[in-house]
């Protein structure tokens, strides 16, 4: 049997094996699966709508929620749906250009939910700062700005991806061990130089999302110091309160992103369906989490819930 002719073969199409090693476990995968992801669009669509239509909660802390919430939905929709149709219906294939969509997309909105933390982050650092200034610092001009520059920080840190990969010849194979396409996953099937791929794709999205990172902990420095100034104690516990929710929200979005990380440079004695369940995992808790987070500790937001839905049902 002759070899086949790489210079002429470019594969468009390929194959989403989903979960290797555990591909007769993949029905009952899909059922948590699913249910987080049903969550996570309710959760975060009721969040959306509740922000939405109630203007006491047009306040700067409860838009940039609001924001997160929307790209969370497009962060797990993104992916969660082809996952599942994966393991319900074995719809393994997926054009190029399906590929590099959902690949582009999962960044794009990992990259633009970090810059919406940090805009928490300074959120909460105006409020309790410079609390007298709040309204006046944030208006709803800022914050569309800063919302406007963090959707196009995202877009023209993840964009560059797209020409990166769509430049490669796609000739070995045209089976990816994942439920879903991401950068470095699709790079490495090509049969060319991935030098500036792999450059481009630590470098770049890593140092955006770090330099979010550091500013985000030296935000919460100057509130720590700012807070502990406070004559009375319960001032202090109210402050602290505040951020409270955001904390976890910040832990839950990049802790799990850096353990997926070192255990996929440095683990290379983990079973590869490990390293696909915790990257699908990824996607998925964090907008299950977020508007549970929010929902069980802001008392505005669950007066505000339970008010909204309380008249809607009496127009029943």
């Amino acid at each position: 049997m002759s070899a086949p002719n790489y210079s002429t073969l470019n594969y468009d199409m390929f194959v989403l094996i989903g979960i290797p090693g555990l591909r007769e476990l993949h029905m009952w995968i899909s059922i948590p699966f699913c249910l987080m992801y049903l969550v996570a669009v309710a959760g975060n669509g009721i969040l959306i709508y509740v922000v939405a239509v109630e203007r006491s909660l047009h306040e700067p802390m409860y838009l940039f929620l609001s924001l997160l919430a929307f790209w969370d939905l497009i962060l797990s929709t993104s992916t969660v749906p082809k996952a599942l149709s994966i393991f319900w219906f074995d719809d393994v294939d997926i054009s190029f250009g399906g590929c590099v969509t959902q690949l582009f997309f999962m960044h794009f909105a990992f990259v633009v939910e970090s810059g919406i933390l940090l805009a928490m982050a300074f959120d909460r650092y105006v409020a309790i700062c410079y609390p007298l200034r709040y309204t006046t610092i944030l208006s709803h001009g800022v914050i569309g700005k800063i919302g406007g520059a963090v959707v196009l920080r995202g877009f023209a840190t993840v964009f560059p991806i797209v020409f990166l990969v769509k430049r490669l010849p796609f000739c070995r194979t045209n089976i990816i061990a994942h439920t879903f396409c991401e950068h470095m996953g699709l790079a490495k099937l090509a049969c060319a130089d991935i030098t500036i791929n792999i450059w481009y794709g630590i470098s770049v999205p890593l140092l955006s999302v770090m330099l979010d990172m550091v500013t985000i902990v030296v935000s919460y420095g100057l509130i720590l110091q700012a807070v502990f100034r406070l004559p009375s104690h319960d001032a202090r516990m109210k402050a602290l309160s505040t951020c409270g929710s955001h904390v976890c929200v910040i832990l839950m979005f990049y802790l799990p992103g850096i353990f997926t990380v070192i255990a996929q440079r440095f683990g290379r004695k983990i079973p590869k369906h490990v390293h696909i369940l915790l990257a699908n995992l990824y996607v998925l808790v964090p907008p299950m989490m977020n508007p549970v987070i929010y929902g069980v500790k802001t008392k505005q937001i669950r007066e505000r819930v339970a008010l909204v839905f309380s008249s809607k049902g009496k127009y029943c």
